[in-house]
């Protein structure tokens, strides 16, 4: 437990300064947001391209780690749908329930694995990570266009649209291509995303600890906090076992349960603004989950014995 706890240790820490940094103004409020779009649109991109383009994509493990998470992401999308009756709030507050359990923030999750499990697990995790983007920022999409305040509904072309301009979701793809290519590794290319991906996981780290807000949590509580046991207490298990149902040897159920034990997605709240969710709501989920992960996280590795 100890050298879990080390372990995560400095992940936390660089989320509670990004925190620290943007309350303290030592960086005016207008200079995060072009800080978070060069970490989403070229830091991660450099980051995932290569991690994709090296991965072993038949290998039992990230087979089974990527299947984990899409089919866990589809059952919890499945169990939001059906419960949607017999929820009391509004259209836009159901958008925010819905992106809260079923997205994950890739800016915590990759450096909790690169922590714990090295080169190795990171490759397993950027599997996951081509795997369930295209699942979640469909069914995201398509709910906030549904329920979302203003939209008229779902579009295809306005939700290909959207798909179309997510950057982690096309560095995925470019990944994935040159991967399934077997394109020979380019001299300069490959050094240069190794340089930006080393800025990607700590950048990411600060960015997500910048981004968080806890002026909605005290409102809405009790809607929370049912997000949070979903998001962070029943997600965990059912991806680590579907992984070893479906095969997965010990670093695959790590890096699933892992997955799904990460808190929720900062992009989320982006979504929600842009699309008529209810975005202090989400700020709040967002805020919760990734302050109470920093304690179910060491719980949920120890009780598996997958540290």
């Amino acid at each position: 437990m100890s050298a879990l706890l080390l372990g995560l240790a400095p992940v936390f820490a660089l989320i509670a300064m990004g925190y620290g940094l943007r309350k303290s103004g030592f960086l005016p409020d207008e200079t995060w947001r072009p800080i978070e779009k060069l970490s989403i649109n070229l830091l991660y991109p450099g980051f995932l391209i290569p991690a994709i383009w090296n991965a072993d994509l038949i290998g039992g493990s990230a087979s089974a780690a990527g299947g984990a998470a899409v089919v866990s992401v589809i059952v919890v999308s499945i169990a939001a749908l059906a419960l949607k009756p017999l929820m009391t709030f509004d259209g836009p507050a159901y958008t925010s329930v819905f992106q809260g359990v079923i997205r994950w923030n890739s800016f915590v999750f990759l450096p909790v694995v690169q922590s714990l499990f090295g080169a190795p697990g990171l490759a397993v995790g950027a599997v996951m990570i081509a795997c369930i983007i295209p699942v979640t920022n469909i069914s995201c999409v398509a709910v906030l266009a549904r329920w979302g305040r203003g939209q008229k509904g779902v579009r295809p072309l306005a939700l290909l649209k959207a798909m179309a301009s997510n950057p982690i979701l096309l560095a995925c793809l470019i990944g994935l291509v040159l991967n399934l290519s077997g394109a020979p590794r380019l001299p300069g290319l490959t050094e240069t995303l190794a340089l930006l991906g080393g800025a990607a996981l700590p950048m990411g780290l600060i960015v997500a600890g910048a981004g968080l807000s806890f002026a909605a949590v005290a409102r809405s509580r009790t809607t929370i906090a049912a997000v949070s046991v979903v998001k962070l207490i029943l997600m965990p298990p059912l991806m680590w076992g579907l992984c070893r149902w479906f095969g997965g040897d010990a670093l695959a159920q790590a890096v699933a349960l892992l997955c799904g034990a990460t808190p929720g997605a900062a992009a989320s709240y982006m979504l929600a603004r842009q699309m008529g969710g209810d975005a202090p709501l989400m700020a709040g989920i967002i805020a919760a989950t990734t302050v109470a992960s920093v304690v179910t996280i060491p719980i949920l590795m120890a009780l598996f014995h997958l540290s």
